[in-house]
């Protein structure tokens, strides 16, 4: 070989070993760009998060967890493990000895198709928007103080926008549970709890009302409620005035959707307010102090105009597709 031809060859060769190194380093650039992206998905940022540990495992369980691996956006609503064990599920392994049907349906409740950021949706109170199985959900953009506070369906965000390369997390404090009757009546008959209020609602002629769009808040007092105000038993109920016993219903009905974190955030400096209710008289609303932490809050209590004590809820934010149903332990009296 001459001179010549070493002199053409060599650079040809160095040309061909820096287009391999090239390739070898793309390659490698393109293998760790896949794999940061891959350990930046929601599934992986919340396997990776210890206070999710409980949702980690339904998400699994469910075999969502491989759903929110996919590439495309999603929206997860995540329970801290504290809501877990507040609501009564109790840690990761308890998770696993439920019932699956319950845990799916909370779990997909719990997922959302697309990119919510919710701090940008408007001022507005209860926005409806829907999750992956197509459950309702509630949102609202609040202002109070000076800050900001988002809640769904009464629960509040306590993390939002956690950022993943295919969607956005947001921790919230309480577990929600999907609705499964369509109307507060509904809800109302099927809870052995409520027979007499139901019973009252009916002999008052109230059923189509609830039955309607709405949406509605009822305030549904529970059977030892209504027996201590001498309502005891179907025939004293069906033997009342219906339009003195449809005055009393009505005062336990307000027509909106009303959770009780929404009270809490809506009061003002002087923790009461008043609500008005579907026959137009208010019944006032009193927040309870959270023991344990100056100036927050752990729920709300009642008192209608003749009511001499105050009345306190035994279950609250029961949610329908067209409202809320909380039941209390007591009647609300208009007059004493």
């Amino acid at each position: 070989m001459n001179y010549l031809h070493r002199i053409l060859i060599r650079p040809l060769g160095i040309f061909l070993i820096l287009i391999s190194c090239g390739l070898i380093l793309n390659g490698c650039k393109k293998d760790d760009v896949a794999k940061a992206a891959s350990n930046n998905k929601i599934s992986a940022i919340i396997a990776d998060n210890f206070n999710l540990s409980v949702y980690n495992t339904a998400l699994i369980r469910t075999g969502l967890a491989k759903v929110t691996d996919k590439e495309g956006t999603y929206t997860a609503i995540a329970p801290s493990d504290d809501a877990f064990r507040n609501a009564g599920f109790g840690n990761a392994t308890a998770i696993l000895s439920m019932d699956p049907s319950r845990v799916s349906s909370i779990m997909n409740y719990h997922i959302l198709n697309g990119v919510y950021e919710f701090n940008k949706l408007p001022f507005l109170f209860n926005q409806e928007v829907k999750s992956a199985n197509g459950g309702k959900l509630f949102v609202t953009h609040w202002v109070k103080q000076g800050d900001t506070i988002l809640t769904i369906n009464g629960s509040k965000i306590v993390s939002k926008n956690v950022s993943a390369s295919n969607g956005l997390i947001q921790v919230i404090d309480r577990v929600l549970e999907p609705y499964s009757h369509s109307k507060v009546i509904e809800a109302i008959a099927s809870d052995r709890d409520l027979s007499l209020f139901h019973q009252a609602l009916q002999r008052s002629g109230l059923t189509e009302t609830l039955n309607g769009k709405g949406p509605y808040t009822v305030f549904a007092p529970n059977n030892e409620a209504m027996i201590a105000f001498g309502l005891n038993t179907i025939e004293a109920i069906n033997s009342m005035d219906p339009t003195v016993l449809q005055g009393l219903m009505r005062y336990h009905i307000l027509s909106d959707r009303r959770f009780v974190y929404d009270y809490v955030l809506s009061t003002g400096a002087s923790n009461r307010s008043d609500q008005t209710m579907i026959d137009g008289k208010s019944i006032q609303v009193i927040l309870k102090p959270n023991p344990q932490v100056a100036g927050a809050f752990i729920g709300i209590e009642l008192k209608g105009t003749g009511n001499t004590s105050v009345i306190q809820l035994t279950k609250q934010d029961v949610l329908t597709g067209n409202g809320v149903v909380h039941t209390i332990g007591s009647l609300l009296r208009i007059t004493q």
